[in-house]
């Protein structure tokens, strides 16, 4: 983020309003990805020295890939994994809760199969991905004109109940997983701008149940 006496933007805030990619992320230095806690909640990073403090810009689209051990075969189903339980949880700790409570998107990727890099079935094209992203895109602009705001990652949590309603299945599995998996306040509302963003890909006024159970199961895993 650009240390010494004074400082210069570093790579959250050369990353802004674009992407940041950190590959190995367990294998960053802990003091280095704390230091993300403030850009990823707030938009910014703030940098206090002895002459004053100076605040940068950092709104991004934050990517981040991971072992699920240290050997990496975690719950793969041909290799076993060679690590013990207590490598397991010492790995884990490098990622502390608050950081993974601000990731929206968890998602555990799986090895793939011969027979699956194989299938020559037609999968959906980039193209007709990029429409759909478009079209949430424009369903936002629409919906935040004339404001600060741009997208739903940015709605303030005073406005979730005005621009996020949710029917009352949705109500009640929401209000379920809070409970069970004792989720934190910043993981509910995330969940609920995630899920009105699957609503928005999907082109639906309203966000549903099946809104919120897709948002919720790229938390669960992680809050188990």
């Amino acid at each position: 983020m650009g240390g010494g006496t004074n400082p210069k933007p570093g790579e959250i805030t050369l990353a802004h309003r674009g992407v940041l990619f950190l590959d190995e992320f367990t294998e960053f230095q802990r003091n280095v990805v704390e230091s993300l806690r403030q850009p990823l909640e707030d938009g910014v990073v703030t940098i206090s020295r002895s002459k004053g403090a100076l605040t940068f810009p950092a709104q991004f689209i934050f990517i981040a890939a991971t072992n699920p051990c240290p050997c990496g075969f975690l719950s793969d189903e041909e290799i076993p994994c060679t690590c013990t339980s207590g490598d397991i949880t010492k790995y884990k700790r490098k990622l502390s809760g608050p950081i993974l409570d601000r990731i929206d998107l968890q998602v555990f990727v799986p090895r793939i199969s011969y027979e699956d890099l194989k299938n020559s079935s037609v999968q959906e094209s980039s193209f007709s991905i990029a429409q759909r992203v478009h079209g949430a895109r424009a369903i936002q602009q629409q919906r935040f004109g004339g404001t600060t705001t741009s997208t739903n990652s940015e709605i303030p949590s005073s406005r979730i109940d005005h621009i996020i309603p949710i029917d009352k299945e949705g109500e009640m599995l929401l209000k379920t997983a809070v409970k069970k998996y004792h989720l934190s306040p910043r993981s509910y509302y995330r969940i609920l701008k995630v899920a009105r963003t699957i609503g928005d890909l999907a082109q639906s006024k309203s966000v549903t149940s099946e809104h919120i159970a897709e948002a919720l199961q790229y938390r669960i895993e992680t809050a188990r």
